[in-house]
């Protein structure tokens, strides 16, 4: 009995020493297996619908579980083509255990009807690439009811009212300034005026002014109102004008015998062919007029007509008398015309001077009163930063994570040499400048990001750029620092204040500079403005900038 026992135990014990052995083998092999399963990542998609109208919008999330240490990378950009996508949320993180589960939405949408395939997404996990299913989604028209829906013609064009500024103002009033200007010359030197009678009788030959002299007092009522005064000075004083501009003579201002004298030495000389009894009957005449002006004789009405006619005879004869020029006395008259009509024109363009020096000194008095003297003086004689802030700007796209700015002028692309110190720490940098730094206006963007593993900090950053500012020229910077947040909601830090800049020729002036910096995506975007104190634009350039700074999601 005993024996049996002990085979029995024998045996027992046998058995159960292997199936202990099995099952420790077991549990060995069954501990690796679960490791590889805790530690295989797991990535899920789905869409709330394959259905959707044109311009809706999809929802599409993609879940990851991996293990706590594991680098994931969710895709960015428009990978969802034909669908376009339009918004990316941030990574939604929780923890299970010891295990991270992540989840990312993005909203599609498409403009066009059809049948499209959502494709594979691509996910990145510690290098490893997995893939989501591809999905099939179905975009429908908008049905549109036109029975119910009235119909209508297309609005016409609407005028819309110029709005001068700047610029526009300062020529409109210019122009406003020339056209008042070149009436006024028009009207006072270079129009043609209607000419009065006594305008267009001295404009008569002397001959011809005359004879209609002593046509007028033959009309004249002197004779009837016995103003034999009058008459007979009128008839010598036409008759003395013609005396002395045909024949140039002192004929106004002598008396009578000096008059007669002189023409008859002009007859005697032959440059007067004048007959003797001619020269007799104008001095009785002469005479006579004498008598009546000065010791008031009063002779007969007939007589005083038959002096006229004598008087007329004179002038006829005077003229017949006289001998054709020579042609060297052609010419000195054709000279002195000449020189006469030169004198005119440079008084006319003397006076067209004056008018225009006076509109234009009125002109630009009112455009300083209005505008202020040095924007007058900026815009007609020029200003560097005030054409950047008045020129067409630019808005673009910088570096990777992306920075968006507006500026007057393109960033142009700057290689930035790297210590192999500092290629220890940084992984990538762009930098993008328009602008010398010691010029008129300085701006620059950069775009760092750093190896994995390596502690950041602004404030080395800020250290670093201040450092490069002083070996590219500046002195004595006063720096001063404080939040800042774009219109966009990016919150980022400022620093800012005064410095002194040394230029190439030695000289040195006052300065302002102001340093963006901002952490986003991982990466250090940094963005600088430096300019001159004094400069009365560079401010309002400043701030459009700093205005347009943004970031991009996707």
């Amino acid at each position: 009995m005993i024996k049996d026992l002990f085979v029995i135990g024998t045996k027992y014990f046998s058995l159960t020493a292997v199936g202990v052995k099995i099952l420790f083998a077991a549990a060995l092999l069954s501990v690796p297996f679960r490791g590889i399963a805790q530690n295989t990542p797991r990535v899920s998609s789905r869409i709330d619908s394959t259905q959707m109208r044109i311009g809706e919008q999809l929802r599409y999330q993609i879940e990851i579980e991996a293990d706590s240490t594991a680098l994931v990378v969710f895709p960015e950009g428009q990978t969802f083509t034909p669908l376009e996508m339009v918004e990316a949320t941030d990574i939604d993180t929780f923890r299970n255990k010891d295990r991270f589960n992540l989840t990312r939405k993005y909203a599609l949408t498409q403009f066009d009807s059809g049948h499209y395939t959502l494709p594979r997404q691509k996910i990145i996990i510690n290098n490893k690439e997995f893939y989501t299913d591809s999905l099939q989604v179905t975009v429908s028209d908008i049905p549109v009811d036109t029975t119910s829906q009235k119909m209508y013609d297309i609005k016409p064009l609407a005028e819309v009212s110029n709005n001068y500024s700047g610029w526009g103002k300062i020529l409109l009033w210019a122009l406003i300034g020339l056209l008042v200007a070149g009436a006024l010359v028009y009207w006072f030197f270079i129009r043609k005026k209607p000419l009065s009678d006594a305008e267009k009788e001295a404009l008569l030959p002397p001959f011809d002014r005359a004879l209609l002299g002593l046509k007028k007092l033959e009309e004249s009522r002197y004779l009837i109102q016995s103003q034999y005064k009058e008459y007979y000075s009128e008839l010598t004083n036409i008759v003395r004008a013609y005396l002395e501009e045909e024949i140039h003579i002192s004929a106004m201002e002598s008396t009578t015998e000096e008059l007669v004298a002189r023409l008859e030495l002009l007859q005697q000389s032959g440059k007067l062919n004048l007959e003797k009894p001619t020269i007799d009957n104008f001095k009785n005449v002469l005479k006579k007029a004498d008598l009546v002006k000065f010791a008031r004789s009063r002779p007969e009405t007939r007589a005083a007509e038959e002096d006229r006619k004598v008087i007329e005879n004179v002038v006829v004869k005077t003229r017949e008398a006289i001998p054709e020029p020579t042609e060297e006395e052609l010419l000195q008259q054709e000279e002195y015309q000449a020189k006469l009509e030169r004198k005119r024109r440079k008084k006319k363009r003397v006076l067209i001077g004056i008018t225009a020096a006076c509109l234009l000194l009125i002109t630009t008095g009112g455009a300083v009163a209005y505008y202020g003297f040095y924007q007058v003086k900026d815009t007609v004689f020029g200003h560097p930063t005030r054409e950047l802030l008045h020129g067409e700007w630019i808005t673009s796209e910088y570096g990777y994570p992306i920075i968006t700015l507006e500026t007057p002028k393109v960033l142009r692309r700057a290689e930035v040499k790297l210590s192999n110190a500092m290629k220890k720490v940084i992984s990538t940098n762009q930098t993008f400048v328009y602008g010398n730094f010691t010029g008129n206006f300085h701006v620059s963007a950069s775009v760092t990001t750093l190896r994995e593993g390596v502690e950041f900090r602004v404030e080395d950053a800020v250290q670093g750029a201040i450092a490069t500012m002083e070996q590219q020229g500046a002195k004595n910077i006063i720096v001063k620092q404080d939040e800042f947040t774009t219109p966009s909601g990016k919150k980022g830090s400022k620093v800012y204040g005064n410095l002194d800049i040394t230029t190439p020729d030695g000289e040195t002036i006052k300065g302002e500079y102001i340093m963006l910096n901002f952490t986003e995506k991982g990466a250090f975007q940094q963005v600088i403005i430096v300019h001159k104190q004094d400069d009365r634009y560079a401010k309002d350039i400043e701030n459009r900038i700093v205005n347009s700074i943004d970031f991009k999601t996707q």
